[in-house]
């Protein structure tokens, strides 16, 4: 083999992983949008449209059946914040509407703007479960040291799988300042 030919194989070669670099980059920034209208079409990771608001729900509760639901909290990145449910689970019926509440800080000596991502496990329960309130539907102000008690009202669906008797729902608090600042200014924030 020539010395020339091994150059044209070495740069065709180069040439080859660059673009496999691009498309790894390019795939990446895609998989995020793509991840998430997975899960909203799907139920993936207990988010769907179910967790949406439900201002049409009546309650029909089956006395016959008892479902634990588990409540979690954590704050994104470490944040200087208290999150927590005032009780860690509780027993519902299905069809029963249900008001649990939680319990945050902000314990910064500056206002931040917090909103809470729900998710529901497992995965095939979260079409069942209907919110007619919920501190995740708005972004939440808090002053500096401020302390909220927010509620959530909810209903497990009687249609909900007999196999599940235990539902978990979570909350990631996010902080959402910058954003917010952003939104009420008109402009983008820098990503």
């Amino acid at each position: 083999m020539s010395e020339d030919a091994g150059r044209k194989g070495a740069r065709r070669g180069s040439w080859k992983l660059a673009g496999v670099v691009l498309f790894m980059f390019g795939f990446g920034f895609a998989l995020v949008p793509l991840y998430g209208a997975i899960c909203q079409l799907t139920g993936l990771n207990g988010k769907n449209a179910g967790m949406l608001v439900s201002a049409d729900v009546k309650e029909q509760v089956d006395p016959n059946r008892t479902v634990k639901v588990q409540f979690l909290t954590t704050v994104n990145g470490g944040r200087v914040w208290s999150f927590s449910a005032e009780q860690p689970a509780v027993e519902v019926h299905p069809g029963q509407l249900v008001t649990v509440y939680f319990d945050a800080r902000n314990q910064q000596d500056q206002e931040v703007v917090g909103q809470a991502v729900p998710s529901v496990a497992p995965w095939n329960a979260a079409r069942h479960l209907h919110k007619t309130e919920c501190f995740c539907f708005n972004q939440q102000p808090f002053k500096a040291n401020e302390a909220k008690r927010m509620p959530v009202r909810f209903m497990l669906d009687p249609a909900l799988p007999a196999d599940v008797d235990t539902v978990t729902l979570s909350y990631t608090f996010f902080d959402v300042t910058e954003l917010a600042q952003h939104s009420r200014a008109g402009d983008k924030p820098n990503s």
